[in-house]
C-alpha cells in the first residue's frame, strides 16, 4: 500500500478519534465540575509522544498558526451573542479591566517572575504580558449556560473579548525591545493607538458589509449563510492583520454588529458557529497539548515557579487590577472579589508564550513551561469553582433560559415567513393569558405549545404557562410587532 496514502488515513483516523473523545469529554466536564479544555489538553498530551504516543507535534509556528484560527472563530461565536444592550451597560468597567486592568496585572506579575524566574526585566515584563490578559475560550465556555449574576457575567465576557489585543500588543512590543537594536518607545505607542483604532474602524465596517451581504443576497441553501457569515469574520481579521492592527478587536466588533442586526437565517448562523467554535476549541487545546513535553512541564523546577506566579496572579495582580480598574463604577466587594477570581487564563497566553519560541528569545522554553503551567493551575482551580463562588458570595440570578430563535420555513433564502421559538420565563408578559387574549399582530398565529415535553395543541382557550415553549408563525414585516408583543 502506498505509504502517504496510508499516512492520510492514520491522521483522517487519529483525527477523528481525538475530535470524537473531545466532544464526548463535554459531557464527562460538566459531571465533574471541571473546565472541558482542560480534559481536551489532557487528551492532547496523552495521545502524544511522551504519552500513547499516536502523534509527535513540536511544531510551534503551527500551533500558533491553528491558535489564533480558533481564536477568531470563538471570539466571532462570543461577539454574535453579545447583544449591544449588555456591552453599554458594562462597557466602562469591561474596558477599563481590558486595558489598565491587563497593564496592571502585566506588572505585578513582571515583579514576580524577575525574581522567581531569575531573569532580566524585559523577560519579566514579556512573561506579565503573555499572562496578562483573561481568555475568551476560557470565559465563555465556563460562564456558558451558568446564572451568574447578568451584570457580572457580561463584564467578564466584554472583557475577555476585548483585553487579548492589549495582551498582543505588549506581547509583540516586548519582544521587539528585547530583539531590535535601538527600538522607538514613540513608536510603540502610537503603534498601540493605531492597533486599537483601525482594529475598531475595520471591525465596525465589515460588520456593515456582512449584514447587508447576508440579509440582500439569495442563496440557493440556508446552510450556506452560516458559512458566509463566517467569512466576514476571518476577512476583518487578515485585512487588519495586513494593515499591523488588531485583528482579534475587528473580529469581536464584526461579530456583535452581525449578531446585534435583524439577520435573515440568524439560528441557523449562531447554532453553526457555536458548534464551529466547539470544534476549534477542542482542537486548539489538544494541539497545545500536544506540543507541551510532560517530562519539561512537570519537572519540580516548573511546578514551584509555576505554582508560585499563579499564587500572585490569582490571589494578587488580579485582585489588585480589579480594584483599582473599576473604583466608584457600581461593584460591591463581593462582587470585585468574584470578578478577581474569575479572571481565568486560557489559550492566549499559551498561544502568545509560542512568540519568544519563534523569535528565538533566550529562555523562550523555560518561558512556555510555566506559562502553560500557570494556565492549568488558573483553569484548574478558578474555572472549576466560579459557579459555587458565585453561590456562596451570593451572586447568582434566575436560572438562564435558551434566546428565542427562528426556524427557517424552507431551504432557500427567499420565504417571506418564519416560524419563531419562544419560551415562556416567569417574567414573560404573556405568561398565564389565555392565546385569545393575547394581542398578536395580523398574520400570526401560535402553531404548537411544548409544555413539560408534551405537545399541546392550542386553542383560544388555551392557557399559557412558565416553561412553555411555543412555535409562532409569523411574516417578516409583523416580526417587529410580534417582539414587541413578547418583549424578545
Amino acid at each position: 500500500m502506498d505509504h502517504s496514502l496510508l499516512s492520510l488515513e492514520h491522521f483522517i483516523f487519529i483525527t477523528s478519534i481525538l475530535l470524537i473523545i473531545g466532544v464526548l469529554t463535554t459531557k464527562i466536564s460538566s459531571k465533574l465540575g471541571v473546565p472541558a479544555l482542560i480534559l481536551f489538553i489532557a487528551v492532547g498530551m496523552i495521545s502524544g509522544s511522551e504519552g500513547l504516543g499516536f502523534i509527535y507535534f513540536d511544531n510551534a509556528e503551527l500551533a500558533q498558526i491553528i491558535g489564533i484560527i480558533a481564536l477568531v472563530i470563538i471570539l466571532f461565536e462570543g461577539g454574535l451573542q453579545t447583544k449591544f444592550s449588555t456591552v453599554k451597560a458594562v462597557a466602562k468597567p469591561a474596558l477599563s479591566l481590558a486595558t489598565l486592568g491587563v497593564l496592571i496585572t502585566t506588572t505585578l506579575v513582571a515583579v514576580a517572575a524577575k525574581l522567581i524566574l531569575d531573569i532580566g526585566w524585559l523577560e519579566a515584563f514579556l512573561f506579565g504580558s503573555i499572562v496578562g490578559s483573561t481568555d475568551a475560550a476560557a470565559v465563555f465556555s465556563v460562564l456558558k449556560g451558568q446564572n451568574v449574576k447578568e451584570r457580572l457575567g457580561a463584564t467578564l465576557e466584554v472583557e475577555s473579548g476585548t483585553n487579548d489585543p492589549m495582551a498582543v500588543f505588549l506581547t509583540i512590543s516586548f519582544i521587539e525591545l528585547l530583539t531590535i537594536d535601538n527600538p522607538s518607545y514613540v513608536i510603540l505607542i502610537g503603534l498601540f493607538f493605531w492597533q486599537m483604532g483601525l482594529g475598531l474602524l475595520i471591525g465596525f465596517i465589515f460588520g456593515k458589509i456582512g449584514v447587508y451581504s447576508i440579509n440582500r443576497i439569495n442563496l440557493d441553501s440556508s446552510g450556506l449563510y452560516p458559512v458566509f457569515a463566517v467569512c466576514f469574520a476571518l476577512l476583518a481579521y487578515s485585512i487588519t492583520d495586513f494593515a499591523n492592527a488588531s485583528g482579534l478587536l475587528a473580529v469581536y466588533l464584526a461579530a456583535m454588529m452581525i449578531g446585534n442586526a435583524d439577520l435573515t437565517y440568524r439560528h441557523s448562523i449562531v447554532k453553526f458557529n457555536e458548534g464551529f467554535a466547539w470544534i476549534m476549541q477542542i482542537l486548539m487545546f489538544i494541539i497545545l497539548g500536544l506540543l507541551v513535553f510532560p517530562s519539561q512541564l512537570f519537572t519540580f523546577d516548573v511546578i514551584w515557579k509555576g505554582l508560585l506566579l499563579a499564587i500572585k496572579l490569582i490571589l494578587v495582580a488580579r485582585p489588585i487590577a480589579v480594584v483599582f480598574s473599576i473604583i466608584r463604577m457600581g461593584f460591591n466587594w463581593r462582587e470585585k472579589i468574584f470578578l478577581s477570581w474569575a479572571g481565568l487564563r486560557g489559550a492566549v497566553p499559551i498561544v502568545l508564550a509560542t512568540f519568544p519560541l519563534l523569535a528565538g528569545i533566550e529562555d523562550s522554553q523555560m518561558i512556555f513551561n510555566v506559562v502553560f503551567f500557570v494556565v492549568l493551575t488558573s483553569t484548574l482551580l478558578q474555572g472549576s469553582t466560579i459557579t459555587p463562588f458565585a453561590k456562596v458570595l451570593n451572586l447568582t440570578g434566575p436560572k438562564k433560559v435558551e434566546s428565542t430563535h427562528s426556524l427557517e420555513l424552507v431551504s432557500i433564502g427567499k420565504a417571506n415567513a418564519e416560524i419563531v421559538e419562544y419560551e415562556v420565563n416567569e417574567e414573560s408578559l404573556i405568561r398565564d393569558s389565555t392565546i385569545k387574549n393575547i394581542d398578536l399582530p395580523k398574520d400570526v398565529l401560535i402553531n404548537a405549545i411544548i409544555r413539560q415535553n408534551d405537545l399541546v395543541t392550542p386553542t383560544g382557550d388555551t392557557q399559557i404557562q412558565t416553561g412553555d415553549i411555543l412555535y409562532i408563525l409569523v411574516s417578516k414585516q409583523r416580526k417587529n410587532e410580534l417582539n414587541e408583543v413578547l418583549k424578545m
